[in-house]
């Protein structure tokens, strides 16, 4: 495992997403499409509004964030309500056991910092899928940072990773075929200014698989999800300083051969 494993311990815990580009480059990640509302006294539509939490001790600062198309949906409230609850107690754990161990020695810790921001990916009749903007720090040289994916089923009430949708990680590496490296060294070779040489020794040189992976799901019609992101965080794909990847790909025959039958109506080829 690459990464910090305090990072690693929350996206392994629940999902994460990166946004996948639409037609004019923009990333869906940023599109907020949250013009949702939710019920009130009488039955009457109340809108549904941006949610956002910030609090600020002299160890720790916490920050975690959802859009109105999130807080119109009360089982995912709930879902994000409880995952936000568990990192401000991490964070606020984390921070206290340096202070006190700073009480045995002679210097000062740093302020510990957490914070989660979700985006709307894509709005579909019946899912909801987002990206989830992790970053931490707990007072090394550098901080972390990352996505994951989520998507809210809201017939089954249920969230669940982008992966979750595909019959396993190597199927939808199958499904994404030579397509997947071939893009991610293309990419590696603009940051890095030479060619990749795979089989090189390098761990940075090799292809990472889907498992190291965040899958976030997009759709450029609104009705079914018709292209997909692959994001690969700091120390997976490559060292800290070249930072992170997101490869955007349309959802093609062979990626839909990769996805659960429960699933497939959900998707479509991109057009």
């Amino acid at each position: 495992m690459r990464a910090p494993l305090f990072l690693i311990s929350f996206a392994l815990s629940s999902a994460a997403c990166s946004g996948t580009a639409d037609d004019s480059g923009q990333s869906a990640a940023s599109q907020d499409e949250s013009g949702a509302a939710a019920e009130g006294a009488g039955g009457a539509a109340v809108p549904a509004e941006d949610y956002a939490e910030e609090e600020e001790t002299e160890r720790y600062v916490f920050e975690y964030s959802w859009p109105a198309a999130v807080a119109a949906e009360a089982g995912l409230v709930e879902v994000l309500g409880d995952r936000a609850q568990g990192m401000k107690a991490e964070v606020a754990a984390r921070a206290d056991e340096d202070w006190e161990a700073a009480g045995e020695g002679d210097w000062t810790p740093r302020q510990h910092s957490l914070s989660e921001e979700w985006k709307v990916v894509a709005d579909l009749p019946r899912y909801l899928s987002l990206s989830g903007h992790l970053a931490t720090y707990s007072g090394g040289a550098h901080g972390m940072y990352g996505m994951r994916s989520l998507v809210w089923d809201r017939e089954a009430k249920q969230a669940m990773k982008g992966i979750v949708l595909f019959n396993s990680p190597v199927a939808l590496e199958q499904g994404l075929g030579q397509r997947m490296c071939d893009t991610l060294n293309a990419e590696r070779a603009k940051r890095r200014g030479s060619p990749v040489e795979p089989g090189s020794g390098d761990t940075f040189d090799d292809c990472p698989g889907l498992d190291e992976a965040s899958v976030l799901l997009g759709s450029s019609n609104g009705k079914t999800f018709d292209r997909l992101s692959v994001y690969f965080g700091p120390y997976v794909a490559g060292p800290y300083a070249e930072g992170d990847y997101e490869l955007d790909f349309p959802v093609t025959a062979s990626v839909l051969d990769a996805v659960k039958p429960h699933y497939a109506d959900a998707f479509s080829v991109k057009r």
